[in-house]
């Protein structure tokens, strides 16, 4: 009687996971009668997929039952949980229940306590967009699950060009995959940067472009993102997790710390050695500088939610925050 719940931002691999999932337990000779997946856009699809998945599965086992995006765990009403109480001790063993979720679980809620009972937990969380680290050490994995080889520029080409979005990588790899079937030595960097769609622009490039005081650049970066649909408050969340690091950095360079480590762990930077080079980015900066930003970053966020217009209220403080470096 496996019971699953998948939450977390990155809803491509969350479904890719999802499919699996179903690809494991489900005959596809019986598909249409052991999987069913209820979403958010039908009346009272938690309860109808709770009741679904008291039906043992026809022919060849078992069943998939898939809730999509249930307020189980965010906001489960007194009706629900009842519901959940009496459902989740009787399911038949065949029989597998899977909730998804782009929203983190509210442990405080009974709903979410009495599914950490029966549940398997797990978070789909997307890599930010800073760690460069874990951005190529999925590029890698995810080129290896494909049986792709890439030089290591050709790694670093393709993390620049889809950042931490994992469904274009999917996508991209995809493609290089099938140019690959015909070439034994791995893919350079030259190849990458011709095949790739490289229309993804960095939030990490923006924020260089701004602490360069390169108002032309940044604003053109700023086009480029929001024409790729990027959310203007993740970008805004990216420059403020950007500029706070910079700025927690070169205080500890003015103040004569020499440990790459403790300068690591007080940014929250997973990789120490990256340090090496954030010393010199910063180097040319001043720590009021980078302080500075997060006021009119904070502004800009409040602007942004009290429903102002995003284009022209991003455009209007990326130059006042390229004001500070020039």
């Amino acid at each position: 009687m496996p019971v699953y719940f998948f939450w977390g931002e990155d809803d491509f691999n969350l479904i890719q996971a999802a499919k699996q999932l179903q690809k494991d337990i489900v005959d596809t000779d019986w598909m249409d009668f052991n999987f069913h997946r209820f979403s958010c856009y039908q009346t009272d699809f938690t309860i109808e997929g709770l009741s679904q998945i008291m039906t043992p599965p026809f022919g060849m086992p078992g069943r998939l039952v898939w809730i999509e995006e249930s307020s189980i765990a965010t906001n489960s009403s007194q009706d629900l949980f009842s519901e959940l109480s009496r459902t989740l001790p009787a399911i038949p063993p065949e029989n597998h229940l899977l909730f998804t979720s782009s929203k983190k679980p509210d442990a405080r809620l009974k709903s979410t306590k009495l599914l950490k009972k029966y549940a398997q937990f797990k978070e789909f969380f997307l890599i930010k967009p800073w760690d460069t680290d874990a951005i190529l050490k999925q590029i890698k994995d995810m080129a290896s699950s494909f049986g792709l080889k890439l030089t290591p520029k050709a790694t670093q080409v393709l993390a620049d060009c889809v950042g931490n979005n994992t469904r274009q990588l999917w996508n991209e790899l995809e493609k290089l995959s099938i140019y690959h079937q015909t070439r034994d030595k791995p893919l350079d960097d030259s190849l990458v940067s011709t095949l790739v769609n490289s229309t993804t622009s960095n939030t990490l490039h923006l924020a260089e472009a701004i602490s360069q005081g390169k108002s032309e650049a940044a604003l053109d970066l700023l086009v480029k993102l929001v024409n790729q649909n990027q959310p203007p408050l993740k970008i805004v969340a990216t420059l403020v997790s950007q500029f706070r690091m910079l700025a927690i950095i070169r205080l500890y360079v003015e103040s004569g710390e020499q440990d790459d480590k403790v300068i690591a762990e007080a940014a929250s930077v997973n990789n120490f050695k990256r340090i090496y080079f954030l010393r010199k980015q910063v180097k040319s900066l001043s720590s009021q500088q980078l302080l500075n930003t997060l006021p009119i970053l904070l502004d800009l966020e409040c602007n942004l939610k009290s429903g102002m217009e995003a284009l022209s209220s991003l455009e209007v403080k990326i130059i006042e925050l390229c004001r500070l470096f020039s």
